[in-house]
This record gives structure tokens, sequence and C-alpha cells, in this order.
């Protein structure tokens, strides 16, 4: 008789006291309700639970950088600490703002992380290899004030003349020394707040008031809101403004020499690429993916990042950011991702692939998801539900409070043997 190998052994054994965890969680006074459902004769175990977020502590504020459909440092946290060991290299092929990465680095994990968008690089990376706060101070200081070259007058419904000058001549300088290949940490991270500065709904950002930080509005939408309101753009000094963030996201964190922050920031690797093409990602190297992909149809990522491109001189209809409204080329394109995943996983390695979105309560996306890691040869473990507004197994499974967006995360965990 064949014995199972140390990594069967080790697989086999934290999945089950994974498992084991999940019923008998009670950290925040309610107990694991657990259901079956049948995909394709397999027998899945769905785990329902407040496990993270409402009565937990709040996250490190170096993950409050905004973006569109990004999901809680708890989440990641969660099963990272209970899938992998320190050194462990976790994954994110979506990787967004990359709350991740971030955890992962934070928890002495190495963070690897892919997305076809600049952006996320361009948000992320900055936050794993800090700069210190005089750095920033002092660099600001050197920065010039007055542009240089022409002034985009549209943007007038958004800002102060004397805010976008300065905004017009931040811009000049970065894409300047990025041309020239010399950005520093300090410039990196001031590109970092100052693109997630752009436009908001507090004095604590450059704009006049306008929809949540994560996006923005088209020129024409915002002369709306500034007619209905009554607005004119306030004058903002964006150097303050940016050092007041600075010192926001960087309260309380100690960074020491053996942190895993300062260990693993430097280590992280970013692709800009898509996520199912990522050879510089060596094969049998990953021991934790967790990831939330693009839902159906629900965020037009370059609609809403527009300005963000602008300022970082992006064209965004150079991003080929995927976008679907039929759920089965949705599903196709999974298939893909967890085929490449499937190369770079270990066995014995984890994906918790995060499928919260409900399109008006008809699709459950871990019908789709489920299939699609099958074919590429992953096996589905469980379904965790971590449901903010706990009441019965049947209201998280149906439809009742999924109508109009969820208060749930619904994560499908896959397993490489």
């Amino acid at each position: 008789m064949t014995k199972p190998s140390t990594v069967q052994l080790t697989r086999a054994s934290r999945l089950e006291s994974f498992q084991r965890e999940l019923l008998d969680f009670d950290l925040f006074g309610k107990r694991t309700e657990t259901f079956t459902k049948n995909f394709d004769n397999d027998k899945i175990f769905y785990f329902v639970n407040e496990f993270w977020t409402a009565k937990q502590r709040a996250a490190h504020p170096l993950h409050e950088v905004s973006y569109r459909a990004c999901f809680k440092p708890q989440l990641p946290r969660f099963f990272i600490e209970r899938l992998t060991e320190s050194g462990d290299h976790v994954y994110d092929p979506f990787m967004g703002r990359g709350t991740t990465l971030i955890e992962a680095a934070i928890l002495d994990r190495i963070p690897i992380g892919c997305d076809i968008n600049p952006l996320s690089t361009l948000l992320c990376e900055p936050r794993l290899s800090l700069p210190n706060c005089d750095e920033v101070i002092n660099r600001l200081s050197e920065i010039p004030i007055i542009p240089l070259g022409p002034v985009r007058n549209d943007l007038l419904v958004f800002y102060h003349r004397d805010t976008l000058n300065q905004i017009t001549a931040l811009r000049e300088y970065l894409i300047d020394k990025q041309k020239k290949g010399t950005l520093d940490s300090a410039d990196r991270w001031i590109r970092m707040v100052a693109t997630n500065r752009l436009t908001g709904h507090s004095p604590g950002f450059f704009s006049v008031y306008t929809l949540p930080p994560n996006q923005a509005l088209s020129v024409k939408s915002q002369e709306r809101i500034n007619k209905k309101r009554n607005l004119s753009p306030p004058q903002r000094d964006i150097v303050q403004l940016i050092i007041r963030k600075t010192r926001a996201l960087l309260t309380t964190l100690e960074v020491t020499a053996d942190s895993g922050l300062a260990t693993h920031g430097k280590d992280a690797q970013f692709l800009t690429s898509s996520a199912d093409r990522t050879s510089d990602i060596s094969a049998d190297t990953i021991q934790l993916v967790v990831t939330s992909p693009p839902f159906l149809d629900v965020v037009n990522y370059k609609h809403d990042n527009w300005l963000r491109c602008w300022f970082n001189d992006i064209d965004p209809d150079t991003v080929e950011i995927w976008q679907f409204k039929n759920p089965k080329k949705w599903q196709d394109a999974m298939t893909t991702v967890f085929t490449e995943l499937y190369r770079i996983l270990r066995p014995g390695g984890f994906v918790a692939f995060e499928v919260g979105e409900v399109r008006n309560g008809s699709i459950m996306l871990e019908d789709l998801v489920v299939p699609a890691g099958k074919k590429a040869g992953l096996t589905a473990e469980a379904i965790l539900i971590n449901d903010q507004k706990f009441t019965k197994t049947s209201h998280c499974w149906g439809i009742d409070n999924l109508r109009k967006g969820t208060n749930t995360n619904r994560i499908v965990i896959f397993s490489k043997h």
C-alpha cells in the first residue's frame, strides 16, 4: 500500500483543521450553520457565520486607499492566517488596490499581485516600500506648483483654478520623472496619495463634492451636480492634503527592520497583465490565492478611472479590462484563470475565490465558479459565507438579503492535490 506524501498529509490536515475551525467558530457569539449543495454529483458544504469585520478590530490605516469593488482587509487575513505559514507566497490575480498583498506582507508572507489595470501597481507598490514621512514633506517642497504646459480647462468643473494648476504641475513633474526613470519611493508615494485624493466628497480631497472617491463622474455629470447643489470648486492646498493623508496612512505603523512589511514588502512581485497569462510566476510556488474577480457587468473600470488615468498619463482605451454580460463567457474566462492558478499553485495549495456579487438575486456565481475550477483541475472543498446580517441559513443561500447588492461575502475554497 502506497503511503500518502508529506504534501498530501499537510494539505489534508490543514484542510481538516480549517473546516473544524469553521464549524466551531463563535468569536462573535454566533454558531456556524451548514448545509450542502450538489455540483455535478459533488456534494459541497457551505459554512455560514459572521467570520470577520462587523465586530472585529479595525484594519490598519495603510489600507485606506479607495478603489472600486474592493474587499475588506479582514477577508484575506482570515485565510492567510489559517492556510499559510510565515514565508509562504500569497497571490492575488485581480489585485485592485492591493488589499491581499498588504495583508500578506504584514503577516510575514511574500506578496505577489497581478492586474491588467496599471493603476493597481501605482496604488499598491508604494505601500509595500514605505518612505519616511519627512522624505515626503521635503520632496513636496521641491515640486513646482505652477505648470509649464497647458491646463485642461474642462477640469475646472472639479477644481478651483489654483488647485488645478497645482495638480497639473505635480502631474508634469511625475510624468517627467517616470519617463527619465528617476522616480523614487517618495515620488511613488506622492503619486499614489495624489491619485487617491483626486475626487471625493469631503474637504480631504482636491475636488468639489462629487461621488465617492473610488470613481470619477464625467465632466457633464459633474456640471449637473454642481448646478443642483449650487457648488463652486473650493481652493485646496494639495500639498497639505497629501501630507495629511500621508500621516493618516502611516499612523501607528511600526516597520522595524525584521517586520514582515519591511522584509517582504521589498520582495513583492507586481504584474500588469491578464490573470490568465502570468508566465513570470514560476509553477508550483504559490501557497494561497485570495482574490475577487471582475463580476458580471457591474463595474465599469474605464469609466470610473478616467481622471486617475489622465493624471498618470495612462490611456484607458489600451487597458483591456474584462467586462462580461454573458454568464457563460464569464465562466469561460474564469476557467482560463483557474487553469493558470493550477499551474502556479503548490501541490497542497489553496484558492479563496470571492464571489459575493449576485445579479438581482438571480445568479449565484459559485454555480459558475465551482465547475470552472473543477475543469481546470482544482478541487472545490467548501463554500464559506460571511454574513454581516446573519439570521438564518435560508436567507443566506436564498435571495432575501441579496437583491440589492449583498451583505455577505461568498468564498469558494479550492485546493490543488
